[in-house]
């Protein structure tokens, strides 16, 4: 399952919605709005995407991890539109009956969905300026992992 929605995420509601009796593992991913990038202060964040290739595009990447890591479920919602810092702006979660699979099938979804996905990302900063960032469209780096500390401190992760 896949989903864009401009509505808060409800990680806790989506995570129940995963469970599963054969499930030994399960591992979440949310994607939080930081309030700092590349040594600049954020103040908010604003994801627009191209739904409809959105949709279609993150619907395979989930059905692929299912395929690939024989997992019992996944699932995926990515917000669009303007966050707050520390808002939730993608969720990943994926159940398995054991935790390797689980780990690697949520490993395969945000990696795959940052890449592939058209969804794009406007930072507003601290001092009023906004840009958009990752896109090919300014400053942004050819590399979407070019600071992976940068990336880890962008988002909470949790496995259980």
């Amino acid at each position: 399952m896949f989903a864009i929605t401009d509505q808060p995420i409800q990680t806790q509601q989506r995570k129940t919605e995963l469970h599963s009796l054969e499930a030994g593992g399960y591992v979440g991913f949310e994607g939080r709005v930081r309030n700092h990038s590349q040594g600049r202060g954020v103040e908010a964040l604003y994801y627009e995407a191209y739904p409809e290739l959105a949709q279609s595009e993150g619907s395979a990447i989930v059905q692929e991890a299912v395929d690939k890591f024989s997992v019992l479920d996944a699932a995926c919602v990515h917000r669009v539109g303007t966050l707050d810092l520390g808002e939730v702006a993608v969720w990943v979660g994926v159940v398995a009956a054991h935790r390797k699979d689980a780990f690697r099938a949520c490993s395969y979804c945000i990696d795959e969905i940052k890449a592939r996905l058209p969804i794009w990302k406007r930072e507003t900063y601290a001092n009023g300026e906004s840009e958009w960032v990752n896109c090919g469209c300014g400053h942004a780096s050819s590399d979407p992992y070019e600071d992976a500390t940068d990336q880890q401190s962008e988002a909470g992760a949790s496995a259980v």
